[in-house]
């Protein structure tokens, strides 16, 4: 197997098997489809824009250190040669459900965690298709069979052994870690591979000498609890190669939101007022179309000097308007008082999602009910002519100040990883402020 850092499987685990299945350079990938003669260069996924950020990378560029997040500017820097690709996210999403179903015929037990990557609990497998690392070779044959992509696969006892195998199999690789095997495995990394361990709070153990996992797993938990609090407990687990997560096979969405990064820095607040309407009609649309009402609204401001505030407020009812999500974001903005510095993003979250129709309902008044009517109208038309309508206010908008990033995306499967391709880096789930996870 090329790349392939596999071990025996002695037979399969007795227990609880779990696959973790990570894209190789997902979105790179996918434009190689259509462009092949690229393959072999130093390529970029990013928007074409003064703040965009590298969505993916190939592994090609990766050794110039261009990584994913990290502003396309210095990216050029560090890797003059590279070609940049604008991204495609329809066609993302589109082949990421197709590779998901195929999922779905090994295992019923799966769990997708983003756009390129899913954990499946292949242990009811075994009897059809053999022994855990018989599976995980079937995975990534039948992925670069049907799909023409590469993956990486890691097999564990424990999810998040399974999360950091695939990691370390990376790129186009397999690693099995056996029962047996799994403190060996666990004890033999630096602590910053430890799932959930980002930069910060890796700089803070190294501060207290813990710089492995061995290391970790026997500092005192009491220590750990004292500096960290509950996270201290739960990293000590970690180390110890503690989990009893299974796999999810459903996620609930919590919540939704879009951001806007500007090509220049807005200080006007009548600027930053429509470009609310704007996300509030794009974060209202997603919620009628999964079913959603919002129970809370959220703000995003960041600063000139990336200084960045959160304001979030409960509504009364739950709404699926976008003139309730703007009215209240307005207040939330409004609450900030004077503006401390020109603003270089703004976002807009739609927050305590549920999916009680009934009850949504009954809580609008006229005015509430006439304008979903309107807007519902307006999902309609912009289904049949995408780009095509938007509200009469935001016609007369300039329009040179937009980043031109696309927002609110990386979405699709319930979770946010961090900010969505194309915008600034933010904090996702297993990261920390700052981090985002790189496609593949």
């Amino acid at each position: 197997m090329a790349g392939s850092t596999g071990a025996p499987s002695g037979g399969g685990a007795p227990g609880r098997v779990i696959a973790h299945v990570d894209m190789d350079a997902y979105f790179v990938e996918v434009e190689l489809l259509e462009r092949p003669e690229l393959r072999g260069r130093k390529l970029i996924v990013a928007q074409e824009s003064g703040r965009s950020v590298v969505l993916s990378a190939s592994y090609e560029a990766r050794a110039d250190g261009v990584r994913s997040a990290m502003p396309l500017a210095r990216a050029r820097r560090l890797s003059p040669e590279a070609l940049v690709l604008p991204p495609h996210q329809g066609r993302y999403r589109e082949i990421s459900a197709s590779i998901m179903a195929f999922f779905g015929e090994v295992t019923d037990a799966v769990e997708q965690l983003s756009v390129d990557e899913a954990f499946l609990d292949i242990t009811g497998a075994r009897r059809r298709l053999g022994d855990p690392e018989e599976i995980g070779r079937h995975l990534r044959a039948e992925t670069r069979a049907r799909f023409g992509l590469p993956c990486s696969v890691g097999i564990a006892d424990r999810k998040f052994i399974a999360k950091i195998a695939s990691t370390r199999a990376k790129p186009d690789g397999l690693l099995l870690v056996p029962p047996r095997r799994r403190l060996a495995f666990l004890h033999s990394l630096p602590v910053r591979a430890l799932w959930g361990v980002g930069a910060k709070t890796a700089e803070a153990l190294e501060r207290l000498g813990i710089t492995t996992v061995e290391q970790l797993a026997e500092t005192p938990a009491e220590m750990l609890r004292a500096r960290f609090g509950a996270i201290g407990d739960q990293l000590h687990a970690l180390a110890r190669g503690e989990d009893d997560r299974g796999v999810q096979t459903s996620r609930e969405e919590k919540s939704l939101g879009a951001e806007e990064t500007f090509a220049e820095d807005v200080d006007s607040r009548q600027e930053l007022l429509a470009e609310l309407l704007r996300l509030s009609h794009r974060v209202a649309s997603r919620l009628r179309a999964g079913g959603h009402a919002a129970g809370r609204v959220g703000l995003k401001l960041r600063y000139r000097d990336f200084e960045t505030l959160t304001r979030s407020v409960t509504l009364r009812h739950s709404t699926q308007s976008a003139l309730v999500l703007h009215r209240q974001a307005a207040g939330l903005l409004d609450g900030l008082g004077v503006l401390a510095q020109p603003v270089r993003l703004i976002g807009l979250r739609a927050e305590a999602l549920s999916g009680d129709d009934a009850g949504l309902q009954l809580s609008f008044d006229r005015t509430e009910t006439n304008w979903i009517d309107a807007e519902e109208a307006l999902d309609a038309v912009a289904a049949r002519y995408p780009g095509g309508v938007a509200p009469a206010s935001l016609l007369r908008r300039p329009t040179s100040r937009r980043g031109g990033a696309p927002d609110g995306a990386g979405a699709e499967s319930g979770r946010e990883p961090g900010a969505g391709p194309g915008t600034e880096p933010g904090a996702g789930p297993g990261t920390e402020p700052g981090e985002e996870r790189d496609h593949g």
